[in-house]
């Protein structure tokens, strides 16, 4: 790939960091120091002044000329070395004064005692770089051109649209831009003109679609007057007036007096109903936008304007009312839009294969943008060789002559310098990668991105104002219900990727050989192909690296100990250092203490024991990560040091206290977690002083906590960020329970800021709550979790939480009656925006009050779940109207009728006496459990027709068990599931159940045959614990069957005479069927996809299929089943890549043993599992497996030698768990074993690498 960088995403703002580093106290302090010479600075500052004056116009030349690329790579490299020299002064200096030198200058003074020639010789160098480069600048011809020039891409649009045959996938969002368009029920007197946008990312076809509903025929009668104007990326107000007037008048205009032209153009349309599209909008200049809509507003009621736009802020800025999203189109409409413009003819389409397969993966590559498909159609117009076809589908999508990438520049064109920077790190990320918004942010932080905050902002408020920048531009895409996930289409990734140039590298395997260039400072990748060790030479070429990055990491097979050693003393630069699930790496090496540069490091998900003290001299350190290393108890006793710390979060750990003095981190953002210890420099008082908390906050070990005033020390009311707190007692403080008055003070102190959103108690020890819980005062409080309180014998009156959504109280031990809180005298509404309400583990709990008046509670509750509470009796709330789903389990004494819900979709009943007089016609998911509840709704079943039900689940019904009428009346049903019910009438199998596609039947001792033919969309299949089942066939072919279980059903003997047919049939598992004597007949043709067969404990199979088993084949496991291991047969299946042998297979002591047949060579994994009697493993009987790279074995308690020269030299990985002889002579390197096993890379004894 040519290098492409581009100008001012990178150099306009990163040129400003370093110039503002330039100007930084502790450079000045050198200055006046007279360590450097003022000169050397102001020619740095000279030479970068001047290279930033011409970066606009090589921003626009980059892509097109070579040398101005090679010009820019040279500018940026020196750049950088200047950022990091400056970063080291800078850092020196700081950390100097935290020692208490006296002053900068005695600093300068020693420091340059060692360090002075050095750091004064690296500065002139970096100048000299920078004043050679300059030179550069008139022989390429790079002038200062203004920000705001650009040479757009595009041919302007016109109203011609390119007929409806063109048009593919947009049938509906035409339908709802003319309903939009012809609909004037929206319209008010006052705002007579309606503004209505469509936005999209560039190239999803937003000006096509207003083409087509411009030009339709029911939108020419309707409205009098029709304009078309384009506006583009350089919005001009009085050039997109006279285009409007021109458009209307259909000849030309002079008019160049902006006051004239709005006067004349506002005649032309009084009276009159117009509609105008105003095509690819960017400005976001709302006086701009208002000016040109002022001769607009004298058109009649019912007129529109139609806008495209790529901004969502653009879009909410016009807009009178809600805009229209235009989404991506399916590959299928895609593949349309490219055959259209690749000019495929329906002969083609049918005769050539070849090119329609190739051409639906180009589709699929365009990812549902129509520029993309018919511009790579275009490309192949003319073109019938199928290497045309693959060329362009193998090649990037910026190596092509296509429009696509031009299309997309622009919008990053129109970003600023900083919001490039931020988006062009990006690219670091796999393609389809989840993005999560605040880590995303805290990268961009660490990596110097993010411009100086002002007004009293934090880094992280400019963060999110970028992130939300993005997003609206369409960069992002939202991914969750949440908008805490996004995604970035893989056409804006790859222009990430295009602009980041060498600068940027990303690789999914990092191994010694990867081709990493000398100018790469960021890195990122998936997993380690090589052992890091000491020759590991990438990091020598990469050695200025800034970002050490790991996206969806998973551990390499082979001992990586060396890793963090290496890495730490190598790459001395690094800003970024994510270890993140390495999860066998327990130790950071003290190394980590000279990375004085290092903002981000992240360790979570290791196995990690303790942390060096030299973590603690790391100044620029922002964020440490410690989530889930569950082996860590204590943080290194320095941590106050770290006083540039904004974030520190270490969920899923065992911390037992904090560290001291943890008040002198003072510009903590975000604590994931505070332990309250016992002695007062690590107390709760250390928690007062971090008052710019944000986000979510758990404080643990409260009972440490003496008294109300320590409590109030804690200043959780000053805290005005936090959005979420969780207050937790550790589980055995009950024992030590003293004075109830005393707890409930102390928690009436930790009361926190009325702006809270969630809020949870866990086990707090005192009978009643302070009464700022359950104040309704807490407008803004959301969800509130409550439980393991085991002294709490009244709830405070929650539901006058008037925003409260979703409520969970469990584990309250003492509590008898809920709903009495409020009194005879309240008259108002219970909870009224709750939405989902949770009971669990309330053993005492007898009874639940509630008013019996309509909507008096519970008016918006969809979720309810009772679980676990045995003493429960009474009425359920009535008029729950809107409940959708419902969950009741072990509650045997609530016997009472279930409401009327007439939304219910999903309705639990388990081991609970719940009477049920009707179901909701809406009802999808049905499961109970249980003899009174199973009768009661089958009786209902058999009076209403369920037309929505898709999932039934039956559990623990030993009575008959029978379905009305002899057959399933659930003509929707897809899914069902009969759990030990032993006595079921099945349906008679001549009537025909195709909406079936899951089948799970466990535990039934009536079923003895069951034909498939009754279930012709049958795509799961699990019978299991059947003791009389003898067979299951199928007559007809089951095109949707892709798994089959059939498990400890003893009296199975057949899968039919004719053997099964199902030709998508992917997976078999047959375990324990003792009668069970063969496989399926005519496998090999009836089972053509079969890819995964496991058959364990069935002794009578002795013989694989006669007629071979399918050429599908992938995986095979043969569980105590010797005889299958003498077959022949199994040596002739060359096409399996995994096998597993499971034992106990008592009379083997060595394996292979004589007699066995010889095990496929196609091979690649191998696991022997459980062999009681195993003792010896033949080296010889497994060296012709030479594809062989993983062999797993486990539990053969006897294993302790290996006989022969060496395992197969194609092994990489070799684990060995739960083998104690032989794990133990491996640990010691045993002469008789390890010369057999030295050859491999990846050695795991007992689950660690050796």
């Amino acid at each position: 790939m040519a290098a492409a960088v581009v100008g001012e995403a990178f150099l306009s703002a990163f040129i400003e960091v370093v110039l503002d580093k330039l100007s930084s106290p502790e450079v000045v302090d050198l200055i006046r120091g007279k360590k450097v010479a003022v000169n050397l600075i102001q020619r740095l500052k000279n030479t970068l002044y001047a290279v930033e004056a011409v970066l606009n116009d090589t921003e626009q030349k980059q892509f097109k000329d070579s040398a101005v690329n090679k010009w820019l790579d040279d500018l940026k490299d020196a750049v950088y070395f200047a950022d990091d020299l400056l970063d080291h002064i800078s850092t020196k200096a700081a950390t100097q004064k935290n020692k208490q030198v006296s002053t900068a200058v005695n600093y300068f003074s020693s420091f340059f005692n060692f360090e002075e020639r050095d750091m004064v010789c690296k500065l002139e160098d970096i100048v000299a770089k920078l004043e050679y480069i300059l030179k550069f600048k008139d022989i390429l011809g790079l002038q200062h051109i203004a920000t705001h020039h650009h040479s757009s891409w595009r041919t302007p649009s016109t109203s011609l649209d390119a007929g409806e045959s063109n048009l593919f996938g947009r049938d509906q969002d035409k339908m709802a831009m003319l309903k939009l368009l012809l609909d004037d029920d929206h319209v008010d007197d006052k705002t007579r003109v309606s503004v209505i946008p469509i936005v999209g990312m560039g190239g999803v076809g937003k000006t096509t679609l207003a083409q087509s509903v411009y030009n339709h025929d029911n939108i020419k009668q309707k409205f009098d007057v029709q304009a078309w104007a384009c506006v583009s990326d350089h919005f001009n107000e009085l050039k997109v007036t006279k285009a409007i007037m021109e458009a209307i008048t259909r000849s030309a205009c002079h008019i160049n007096n902006i006051e004239l032209l709005h006067l004349d153009l506002k005649e032309k349309l009084a009276g009159k109903k117009f509609l105008i599209v105003l095509d690819d909008v960017w400005t976001e200049d709302y006086d701009a936008w208002n000016s040109l809509l002022r001769p607009l507003h004298d058109g009649t009621r019912g007129s529109k304007i139609l806008v495209t736009t790529r901004s969502k802020k653009v879009a909410c800025m016009v807009q009178t009312f809600q805009g229209y999203s235009l989404e991506q189109l399916s590959d299928e409409d895609c593949w349309s839009v490219f055959g259209n413009h690749a000019c495929l003819s329906p002969k083609e389409y049918t005769e050539n294969m070849d090119l329609q397969i190739i051409g639906k993966e180009i589709a699929r590559k365009c990812k549902g943008l129509p520029l993309a498909a018919q511009s790579l159609g275009g490309l192949l117009r003319s073109k019938r060789d199928i290497n045309d076809w693959n060329n362009i589908l193998n090649s990037n999508i910026w190596e092509n002559e296509s429009n696509i990438i031009p299309a997309l520049r622009i919008s990053y064109h129109y970003l600023s310098p900083y919001l490039k920077r931020c988006f062009v790190y990006c690219s670091l990320y796999p393609k389809d990668y989840t993005f999560r918004k605040d880590n995303l942010i805290l990268l961009w932080m660490a990596e110097d991105l993010l411009k100086s905050p002002k007004n009293g902002k934090t880094l992280e408020e400019v963060g999110n104002e970028y992130f939300n920048d993005l997003v609206s531009r369409s960069f992002f895409q939202c991914s969750g219900s949440e908008n805490k996930s996004f995604v970035m289409h893989d056409l804006v990734h790859d222009l990430a990727t295009l602009l980041g140039g060498e600068f940027y590298y990303r690789v999914e395997e990092l191994g010694n050989e990867t081709n990493i260039g000398t100018k790469t400072r960021h890195l990122s990748f998936t997993t380690f192909i090589d052992p890091i060790l000491g020759n590991y030479d990438i990091f020598g070429r990469a050695k200025h690296l800034r970002t050490f990055l790991t996206t969806n990491f998973f551990c390499p097979p082979f001992n990586n100990e060396m890793a963090s050693c290496i890495i730490l003393s190598n790459l001395k630069c690094l800003r970024v250092l994510s270890f993140s699930h390495f999860s066998h790496f327990d130790a950071l090496p003290d190394s980590i203490g000279e990375l004085i540069h290092l903002r981000y490091l992240d360790i979570s998900y290791t196995a990690i024991k303790t942390l060096p003290e030299s973590l603690c001299n790391l100044y620029n350190l922002q964020t440490l990560k410690l989530c889930y290393c569950y082996r860590l108890s204590r943080l290194p006793n320095d941590v106050q040091n770290l006083v540039n710390l904004r974030h520190l979060s270490f969920i899923g750990t065992s911390l037992e206290e904090m560290t001291k003095e943890m008040r002198k981190l003072k510009n903590l953002q975000h604590l994931s977690s505070f332990v309250v210890g016992k002695h007062q420099e690590k107390g709760i008082k250390e928690l007062g002083a971090l008052s710019n908390l944000h986000g979510s906050l758990s404080i643990t070990k409260l009972e440490n906590i003496t008294n109300n005033f320590e409590a109030s020390e804690a200043k959780i009311m000053d805290k005005k960020y936090l959005e979420r707190l969780l207050l937790s007692w550790s589980q055995d403080v009950n024992d030590h329970f003293t004075d109830s008055q005393s707890e409930m003070d102390i928690l009436g102190k930790l009361q926190p800021v009325k702006y809270l959103k969630m809020l949870d108690i866990n086990g707090y020890i005192g009978t009643r709550f302070p009464k700022w819980v359950g104040d309704p005062s807490y407008h803004n409080l959301t969800e509130l979790y409550v439980s393991g309180c085991p002294n709490c014998c009244i709830l405070p009156p929650l539901g006058l939480l008037h925003s409260l959504k979703d409520l969970k109280i469990g584990k309250m031990s003492m509590l008898e009656t809920i709903g009495s809180e409020y009194g005879d005298s309240f008259s108002g509404t219970i909870f009224p925006s709750l939405e989902s309400l949770k009971f669990f583990d309330m053993p005492c709990w007898k009874m639940w009050h509630h008013s019996h008046k309509s909507d008096d509670s519970f008016p918006v509750l969809k979720s309810l779940e009772i679980r676990d509470c045995p003493r429960l009796q009474g009425d359920f709330p009535p008029h729950l109207s809107v409940l959708e789903n419902v969950w009741i389990d072990r509650c045997n004494l609530l016997g009472s009728s279930f409401p009327r819900a007439p939304c219910i979709r999903s309705l639990n009943i388990l081991e609970s006496k719940v009477s049920l007089h009707e179901l909701s016609l809406s009802l999808e998911v049905l499961t109970i459990q249980g003899r009174e509840a199973t009768k009661s709704v089958l009786e209902v079943i058999a009076i209403t027709p369920l037309i929505s039900l898709k999932k039934l689940d039956i559990k623990d019904c030993w009575s008959l068990i029978s379905f009305p009428g002899d057959f399933l009346p659930l003509s929707s049903l897809v899914s069902l599931y009969i759990v030990n019910s032993r006595n079921v009438d099945f349906p008679k199998q001549s009537h025909l159940h195709e909406s079936l596609t899951y089948l799970h039947i466990d535990s039934c001792d009536s079923l003895r045959t069951l034909s498939l033919e009754s279930l012709p969309n049958l795509c799961l299949l699990q019978i299991k614990n059947c003791e009389n089942i003898e067979c299951i066939s199928a007559s007809k072919s089951l095109q949707n069957l892709y798994l089959i279980t059939i498990d400890n059903c003893p009296k199975f003997v057949s899968f039919g005479r004719e053997g099964l047919s199902a030709p998508n049939l992917k997976s078999l598992y047959v375990s324990d069927c003792v009668k069970l004597k063969s496989l399926p007949c005519h496998v090999n043709t009836l089972l053509p996809k079969l890819n995964n067969v496991q058959m364990s404990n069935c002794p009578k199979i002795e013989t694989f299929p006669e007629e071979g088993m399918p050429h599908s084949l992938r995986s095979l496991l043969v569980g105590n089943c010797e005889k299958l291991l003498r077959n022949p047969s199994l040596t002739l299946m060359d096409m399996l890549t995994r096998l597993t042998i499971d034992g106990p297979c008592d009379g083997v002591d060595s394996f292979p043993k004589k007699g066995f047949a010889l095990l496929p060579p196609s091979i690649t994994s191998l696991a022997l599992w459980s062999f009681s009697s195993l003792h010896t493993l033949e080296c010889m009987g497994l060296l012709h497996l030479t594809s062989l790279e993983k062999l797993t074995i486990e539990y053969c308690p006897k294993l302790e030698t290996l006989e022969g020269e060496r395992l197969p030299a194609s092994l990489i990985e070799l684990q060995i768990a739960r083998c104690p002889l032989l794990e133990e002579r491996c640990r010691m390197k045993h002469p008789q074993i390890w010369p057999k096993i030295s050859h491999i890379r990846g050695i795991k004894v007992d689950g660690k690498w050796i």
